[in-house]
């Protein structure tokens, strides 16, 4: 497979939720990866290749809501906590007991709420830009005012996502940008207003009860992922270290360093059994 082509979607159904994902590679050594918000799992195009390459078996997933997944207008059908569950129901339909979870930004957070929920399945942790407690003034300053925009001119964004539905997809990049465009404005608003009105990550007690391994990556150019919610999380996760990214670009534009250390992660993970509690 060459590094821009996809595997096809595949899909499951957990309590009549029906989840899209894609694999990459095969082998033991399971990586899932979750998108950012109102993204889905085309933004790891190049990441999971490389990956795939060195060894990794990746499975980039479509979060509920988002990509090839179902996408209901039903804000009670989309919470952090949930999401959480949704990951380790995706292990239990590979048959896979353990694996490494990450994720950006929202991915991450997801990431949290899976170890949260069932931390005997998660072997480690990649968090990029994870949102805590000092992110949520600047994400809600965003997403509320975008949840307000889409509810009072949804009928217009339906004619924006029918229009851009129709624009061939040619550069992975290019496409991360306008496929907020191409989703159905309603779903997003369901989403947002889910999200807004739920918790949005474990609470620091329960974070602080992390053990695994765990690389947070983070960057100090973005009020919604402040640097100091990526410097808290590998503070509060006993096995965690932090490396520094240059922007919120790097890891798209230039991503051979942080690729570097991503794999090399891995490696060390995947080198020894780790017993986590259950």
């Amino acid at each position: 497979m060459s590094r821009t082509e996809l595997p096809a979607s595949q899909s499951f159904v957990t309590d009549g939720r029906r989840i899209a994902f894609r694999s990459y590679g095969s082998g033991s050594r399971v990586v899932v990866l979750t998108h950012g918000l109102l993204m889905d799992n085309r933004m790891f195009t190049k990441l999971a290749p490389m990956l795939a390459a060195r060894g990794n078996r990746v499975v980039t997933v479509d979060m509920y809501g988002h990509g090839d997944s179902d996408q209901p207008q039903d804000m009670e059908a989309y919470s952090m906590p949930q999401y959480g569950a949704d990951v380790i129901a995706l292990l239990d339909h590979l048959g896979v007991a353990q694996a490494v979870v990450g994720g950006t930004s929202l991915g991450a957070n997801v990431a949290l709420e899976a170890v949260a929920l069932a931390p005997n399945r998660v072997r480690a942790l990649v968090l990029e830009m994870p949102v805590l407690e000092n992110g949520l003034a600047a994400a809600g300053a965003v997403f509320v005012p975008l949840a307000f925009a889409i509810r009072v001119s949804k009928r217009g964004m339906r004619v924006v996502s029918w229009l851009t539905r129709k624009i061939p997809r040619t550069h992975w990049l290019v496409d991360v940008a306008i496929d907020f465009a191409r989703r159905d404005p309603g779903s997003s608003l369901a989403i947002l207003d889910g999200l807004t009105f739920g918790r949005t990550a474990p609470p620091a007690a329960q974070r602080r009860r992390i053990t695994q391994p765990t690389l947070v990556v983070g960057h100090t150019s973005d009020p919604i992922h402040p640097f100091s919610d990526a410097d808290r999380t590998a503070k509060e996760l006993s096995g965690a270290r932090l490396v520094t990214a240059n922007s919120i670009y790097e890891w798209r534009m230039r991503p051979d360093r942080l690729d570097a250390h991503l794999a090399a992660f891995l490696d060390e993970v995947w080198a020894q059994p780790i017993a986590v509690a259950s």
